[in-house]
């Protein structure tokens, strides 16, 4: 089971470009051809250049408010100094992560604004010497300045060099005709020297030009790549900010499907078994007001009424199923989804592998997926045999519903399988479906293991 779900992930989360380009694009140049032209190619070489200025603004910067507002903290006006280099490299951040997004596509989410329990300019100061986002801006702006050095000369030198090398065949004229010499100067000493003068030589020279214009994007890309992690790791939000923001979301989902629930339970309360009662109510009285005149009529309305009260508790029973049933309770995954199995249209074939029990909310939130899914199997997937499968692996409950039907399954926006996704989310679960078209479908879920 765990050999299908990872093979069935792999093959839906492909990237789906082809090798011959994006979107299925089909390119008559091959890729170290096409890329020294390519828009990507400048924008990075761009992003190279722009990088040196830059680096030696928020170096300079950086290290004069910082030495200044050190040798300045035996006094009070040092710390303000600091709070105003860390504040400028907050805002040399905002910049850098613009120019990142703009030339590399590197999309870095801003950090987490200053927090602060009171108003005023010290709390405000206080606020930025105690943040880690600040200090990790300063420590971009020191980093960055030696790494766009580096990152300057080997991307200039093999640019301008594949350039000249590769052009050498045009301008090899200048050479003789106003140098004074054959050509390019290969080698010399005071007793012979050797000149890039004669066809051979010219074509051997373009050749390894072309050599370096071919590898240079490729190299400005690596390096650039080192900018994008830099930039991700230094200038975005700290891991756990992220958390806290993915805890945040999580707990709204919950309380959303939590009131999405309630007004359902109310919902079915009062359309179904009040409505009911409310009516056996009035039959009941009908029949206490005949029982005198017409005994035979008053019996026949309070056996109705007999048979509206089973209809009601049956509602009732079905209502609290949906709620949390009880032989989940007391018996566990293993009757509970063969209970859910039993009532569905299509053949479901069970298997439940736990050495024990998981804790309450995520068996709980297990079974109502398989039930859901189950369900949706009845109503859409013209299947004719299912099965459920669900097993530990490590700290993982994993659950796994197939079915032979005619596919076409998919997680879009207000259908079941993304509420079921916004569910499991909510509790660091995922929910991955491969459904093709002709089908079979899998659809896996993945849950936290609580004992």
């Amino acid at each position: 089971m765990a050999t299908e779900y990872g093979h069935g992930y792999g093959h839906r989360g492909g990237s789906g470009f082809d090798e011959t380009g994006g979107a299925g694009r089909r390119h008559r140049l091959p890729a170290p051809l096409r890329a020294p032209f390519e828009a990507r190619s400048l924008r990075e070489f761009g992003y190279v250049l722009l990088g040196l200025p830059l680096g030696i603004l928020m170096f300079t910067f950086a290290v004069t408010m910082v030495s200044l507002g050190a040798g300045l903290l035996v006094t009070f006006l040092g710390v303000p100094v600091l709070a105003a280099a860390l504040a400028g490299c907050r805002g040399l951040g905002s910049l850098e992560r613009a120019r990142a997004r703009g030339l590399l596509g590197v999309e870095v989410a801003e950090p987490e604004p200053l927090r602060t329990k009171k108003q005023g300019a010290m709390a405000w100061m206080g606020a930025l010497l105690k943040s880690g986002t600040s200090w990790r801006h300063l420590l971009y702006a020191v980093v960055q300045f030696p790494w766009s050095v580096f990152s300057f000369v080997v991307a200039v030198n093999f640019w301008v060099y594949g350039w000249a090398l590769l052009t050498y065949p045009l301008w090899f004229w200048v050479f003789p005709m106003y140098g004074g010499q054959d050509g390019l100067q290969l080698y010399g000493d005071n007793t012979h020297s050797v000149y890039l003068d004669n066809p051979f030589e010219i074509a051997v020279t373009a050749l390894v030009g072309l050599l370096f214009t071919m590898a240079t994007p490729w190299i400005v890309r690596a390096l650039t790549s080192v900018d994008g992690l830099m930039v991700r790791g230094l200038l975005g939000p700290s891991r756990l900010a992220t958390r806290v923001v993915e805890l945040e979301s999580d707990r709204g989902v919950v309380v959303d499907t939590a009131a999405a629930d309630l007004r359902r339970i109310e919902r079915d309360l009062h359309d179904g078994a009040q409505a009911r009662l409310v009516a056996l109510a009035m039959d009941l009285g009908l029949a206490k007001e005949k029982l005198a005149e017409d005994p035979e009529a008053a019996a026949r309305m309070v056996d109705e009424a007999h048979g509206e009260v089973k209809t009601a508790l049956q509602e009732l029973r079905d209502l609290a199923r949906g709620i949390h049933p009880a032989v989940l309770t007391d018996r566990g995954l293993d009757a509970a989804l063969s209970a859910v199995a039993s009532r569905c249209t299509v053949p479901v074939r069970v298997e439940v592998d736990l050495a024990a029990r998981p804790a309450p909310a995520i068996e709980g939130i297990a079974y109502f997926t398989v039930s859901e899914l189950l369900q949706n199997i009845s109503k859409h997937s013209r299947a004719t045999r299912a099965t459920v499968d669900v097993w530990r692996v490590e700290n993982r409950l994993m659950i796994q519903v197939g079915d032979n039907g005619v596919g076409g399954a998919a997680v879009t926006q207000g259908s079941g399988l993304a509420g079921l996704t916004e569910r499991l989310d909510a509790v660091d679960g995922i929910l991955v479906v491969d459904s093709p078209p002709a089908g079979p479908t899998l659809i896996t879920a993945e849950l936290p293991w609580r004992g």
